[in-house]
């Protein structure tokens, strides 16, 4: 069910905020089409995508594996988050956030052609996701780091598990008592812990995701606790 697929690019969720309410915002990003045709990314796009975010001349740009969590939490989690906010809300933070023009200006990508094929990818990618996740979810691949050592392959999710757990800041009153429920634990230990919410019974609390061993475990643990939420949710 994993594709481990190497990143190399660190996440952060320190010093993010939830958009202010009040503040007014661009409208002319797209929204998501759930309807919209399916065209899944080719593993070349899928890596010029990985290239072009590491090398974006900005704080808090999100690596292609946080990028995927980001995009999954926003599918599996409450439907009143992708469902009510506008794009403008939840698509910068992926590069990092928007200046004060918004989407009218270039910055950070090269040009706003770039900036518009990055849209257009996301939003594929994100559709694909949800085909898989709604229509096939034995398919369904989240990307993964991975580090080869000797004979052995240890997966690295922490980063996946960021991006996911930056979508769940977007909205955290909205996933409700989500989290009480011990089989989510290697999303939130793997993604830093969220604010207020303390661990669930039976949580591995001592584990420590910077240890290897700890973190391949609980990384090969975070696809069934997806597929858990999901069925949460379709209940």
């Amino acid at each position: 069910m994993q594709d481990l697929l190497a990143s190399g690019r660190g996440e952060t969720r320190a010093g993010y905020s939830r958009p202010d309410d009040t503040t007014p915002r661009p409208v002319d990003y797209p929204r998501y089409d759930p309807a919209s045709p399916v065209t899944p990314l080719s593993a070349a796009e899928l890596d010029a995508l990985d290239a072009l975010l590491q090398a974006l001349p900005a704080d808090g740009v999100m690596s292609l594996d946080g990028v995927d969590g980001f995009l999954t939490a926003l599918l599996v989690g409450p439907p009143a988050v992708l469902g009510t906010l506008a794009t403008a809300d939840w698509l910068p933070l992926v590069w990092g956030g928007d200046g004060e023009d918004g989407p009218a200006a270039a910055a950070p990508f090269a040009s706003k052609r770039q900036r518009k094929t990055t849209v257009v990818m996301l939003l594929r990618h994100l559709r694909h996701l949800d085909e898989q996740l709604a229509r096939a979810a034995d398919d369904w691949q989240p990307i993964f780091s991975i580090a080869e050592q000797a004979d052995r392959e240890w997966a690295d999710a922490r980063d996946w598990c960021t991006g996911f757990l930056q979508a769940v800041d977007l909205q955290p009153a909205a996933w409700g008592e989500t989290w009480s429920d011990p089989a989510l634990a290697p999303l939130r230990i793997l993604g830093g812990g969220l604010v207020g919410v303390a661990p669930a019974a039976g949580d591995d609390a001592a584990a420590d995701p910077d240890d290897v061993a700890v973190c391949d475990r609980l990384s090969r643990a975070v696809p069934d606790a997806v597929l858990h939420l999901q069925a949460r949710r379709a209940r």
